[in-house]
């Protein structure tokens, strides 16, 4: 490998970035602008969903029952229906995504320490906030109840302490107020940061296309001198977005950054290296611009939503999904990227995710340095 051949390439490739605007745009601001967008998109804190009830009991017990139920900014009450027909009715036009039914015997269950006779309905073509409804209703049917037996126990003259069998204390470490926002955002830098990589594969297919290419390969330069000379421009800009896009987290989304920030630098140059060899494997064997960009999308983004784990757990995936993820970079760099910003994880524990962008790094830059002249010929 020589020297100056590379660093040639390397000058040559900064001055493209910040000649082409295109170039600089995908590079610099594009995983910016994407992390603000798809953190608002994406991350979705479910409030105000609108609920109907159909309340055949009309008792002082369930009227207070259905103002417990509503009270915060989870639920909305949006009407109170006469009649199943009506409930029907609002499901069909989707003006309420859930319906609580409650029974003509609610309050006298509830007096018998019978439990609570309730029936609800949710919106299957939206079945997240039906969910949602269905599930925050259980909850609050459970406060309700509890609250409704301590009350009949101390009436008996009976201490509700003396019956607790079980003291159960829920803590949540990391991220105590459970924001979607602090889990998911450092994970969706692996999905941004794949944007350079594209643009390696953009470069490569640019230039076969224009003839350039084959200008490159007529001089002393070296097939892996030309390959790394690509890469380096890329992983140096990129690392300005390392510093934006941790910003952007920490001060605008107010995730906190509990572990080591340098290591956290020091990692994403590996990752780079290794999502950038990516790119560059696409760019060998895709010969134009449009081909490579959808193949780009195909192997680099979408599966960044999708196998990496960000979204949905890795260990609910069957086998032969979870070992596919393995092969992506985006993968180790999700879980480096929520070890360091929340538990606070060192190298002792994440050196064998670094290991693995290594060796995938190494393995498609190997791939492509070999397949390199063979596609130009």
């Amino acid at each position: 490998m020589s020297i100056r051949h590379l660093w040639a390439v390397t000058r040559k490739e900064i001055q493209h970035i910040f000649r082409d605007k295109t170039t600089f745009f995908l590079v610099i601001l594009t995983p910016v602008i994407l992390l603000f967008v798809f953190s608002y998109a994406l991350v979705v804190t479910m409030q105000h969903i609108p609920i109907v009830v159909l309340d055949y009991d009309r008792s002082h017990a369930s009227r207070a029952f259905v103002q417990q139920i509503t009270a915060g900014d989870d639920l909305e009450l949006y009407a109170q229906a006469g009649s199943l027909g009506e409930v029907e009715d609002l499901l069909m036009r989707s003006e309420v995504k859930a319906a609580l039914i409650i029974a003509p015997d609610f309050s006298r269950d509830l007096q018998a320490l019978k439990g609570l006779n309730l029936q609800i309905i949710i919106d299957g073509t939206e079945p997240e906030s039906g969910g949602f409804a269905a599930d925050h209703i259980g909850w609050r049917a459970q406060e309700y109840i509890q609250t409704a037996m301590v009350s009949q126990i101390e009436a008996m003259g009976v201490s509700p302490e003396a019956l607790q069998s079980i003291d159960l204390r829920v803590r949540t470490w990391y991220n105590p107020a459970l924001k979607p926002e602090v889990a998911m955002i450092p994970g969706m830098l692996s999905i941004m940061l794949g944007f350079p990589a594209m643009s390696v594969a953009l470069t490569l297919a640019r230039e076969r296309e224009h003839g350039t290419l084959e200008q490159l390969m007529a001089t002393p330069i070296t097939r892996i001198n030309l390959l790394l000379g690509k890469m380096l421009p890329y992983i140096l800009i990129s690392l300005i977005d390392v510093v934006l896009l941790t910003l952007l987290a920490m001060v605008w989304f107010k995730v906190p950054m509990n572990g080591s920030f340098p290591l956290f630098f020091f990692l994403s140059v590996i990752f780079l290296f290794s999502i950038l060899s990516m790119g560059l494997l696409i760019g060998v064997f895709i010969p134009t611009q449009p081909a490579a960009l959808a193949l780009s999308f195909l192997l680099i983004f979408f599966p960044g939503f999708f196998l990496t784990g960000i979204f949905f757990p890795i260990v609910s995936m069957p086998p032969m999904v979870r070992m596919e993820a393995m092969f992506l970079p985006g993968t180790h760099y999700a879980f480096i990227t929520r070890a360091i910003f929340l538990p606070g994880l060192g190298l002792d524990v994440l050196w064998p995710y670094a290991a693995m962008l290594v060796v995938l790094g190494a393995a498609f830059t190997a791939v492509a340095a070999l397949f390199f002249r063979k596609k130009l010929g």
